[in-house]
């Protein structure tokens, strides 16, 4: 099989690393993104090099995409991103499980904090993965289920099944697109479900993730931040917001707001609240 890994990231760039090495770099569908310039190695212009050269680094210093990927972390990489809340929710006991996506092993089930933020904040639009033994090893060494590691196969309904099966009730899905959330809903109906990697999304699907999602990630998504947006209870962020649109979901912000040590505000306002800094331009 071939060691092959496709991901999408940096202004929805798509890049294929193969044996370790990245062999493609796509065009970005955004110019900029007040996010990027704050990484380890912080990409100004969105150019096939600058892309290439911040996977090359996080290849380098975490091993993505390779049999030395670092699968623990308890730094916060953004204050309210993907892989924070759900470590929150771990942590908390607000969720007992986590389905998400890790290149070299494909959809996943994890229960430990560290593993999930280690996991999930290191890794940005998974498209396809191919299977890495170590990998796969490491994550059920350390309590995680790997559904699929004969392909590595990206499937968050065999991940609730895997789940399920192991005694696991309170789940946390991450997602990518309608499609996906829709089918979540309807194998999970009291899992939380949360959008991801939404750039790009059309109006229509917008509402139907609105519909069925209980978080949402802004991204460079013009039509996340005005559908979700509008109907969020709660935004956490204002560059690249989180957009809390249940009640489960607020329950989940509001317990990783009690944890981070930062100063907060906390106002009423019309939602969204978009803020000086922004990805552009919104697609």
């Amino acid at each position: 099989m071939t060691d092959e890994h496709i991901i999408e990231a940096i202004g929805r760039s798509r890049i294929v690393v193969r044996d370790g090495k990245v062999v493609e770099v796509g065009e970005a569908v955004i110019t900029d993104c007040p996010l990027a310039k704050r990484f380890a190695c912080p990409v100004e212009e969105f150019t096939p090099e600058a892309v290439k050269k911040n996977i090359e680094n996080r290849i380098e210093a975490f091993g993505m995409c390779t049999p030395e990927r670092s699968l623990i972390s308890d730094d916060d990489f953004v204050g309210f991103g993907a892989s924070e809340l759900t470590r929150t929710g771990l942590a908390s006991g607000i969720i007992d499980a986590a389905v998400l996506a890790c290149d070299g092993a494909g959809t996943v089930v994890v229960t430990d904090p560290a593993m999930a933020q280690g996991i999930g904040g290191r890794m940005s639009g998974l498209v396809s993965t191919s299977p890495i033994r170590s990998v796969i090893e490491r994550i059920e060494a350390g309590g995680g289920i790997v559904p699929d590691p004969v392909y590595a196969s990206i499937d968050p309904l065999a991940g609730i099944a895997a789940a399920h099966k192991a005694g696991y009730s309170r789940l946390l899905v991450t997602v990518a697109g309608a499609d996906a959330a829709e089918a979540v809903r309807n194998a999970d109906p009291s899992a939380i479900i949360m959008a991801v990697h939404v750039t790009g999304t059309s109006r229509e699907d917008a509402v139907r993730i609105s519909e069925v999602a209980d978080i949402s990630t802004g991204c460079a998504s013009r039509h996340i931040r005005e559908v979700c947006g509008k109907k969020a209870l709660m935004q956490a962020g204002t560059v690249v917001p989180i957009f809390i649109l249940t009640r489960r979901g607020k329950e989940l912000l509001l317990a990783r707001l009690a944890v981070i040590p930062n100063q907060i505000l906390v106002s009423h306002t019309a939602l969204p609240v978009i803020g000086e800094k922004t990805p552009g331009p919104l697609v």
